[in-house]
């Protein structure tokens, strides 16, 4: 799925999705990371959604994001409500999707000049 949208060179925007692979900006993505408007982090330790933690979103966290996308790989899996409430508890909120719509929907709030972070697994 290509996405298309007019933005400031220096933001970090993601262009299309298709499985196994995110195109960022003008890089081809083949493993998990995190993105927000000024940071791409690669090679998030995460490769499915049992392995997210409240430790491996510290990174995400750290971005100091209004809302938190997290991307659970092809299907929606929930996290479990304990690391949900942890989030919530510090006022983030936070978005659960499969990675495609986690995709179209960081593109959406970065549009829109949010303070977004997106932690994404890959398919």
């Amino acid at each position: 799925m290509k996405f298309t949208l007019d933005t400031v060179s220096s933001v970090n925007v993601i262009r299309a999705y298709a499985p196994g692979r995110i195109n960022v900006n003008d890089r081809l993505l083949h493993t998990s990371f995190v993105i927000s408007a000024a940071t791409l982090i690669e090679n998030w330790t995460p490769r499915r959604a049992e392995d997210i933690s409240l430790e491996s979103l510290e990174v995400a966290l750290a971005l100091e994001p209004e809302i938190l996308v997290i991307g659970t790989g092809a299907q929606l899996q929930f996290l479990d409500a304990r690391l949900s409430a942890a989030i919530q508890g510090r006022g983030i909120g936070l978005e659960v999707l499969d990675t495609a719509a986690a995709c179209r929907t960081y593109t959406v709030l970065i549009s829109e000049n949010r303070k977004v972070a997106a932690a994404l697994l890959m398919i």
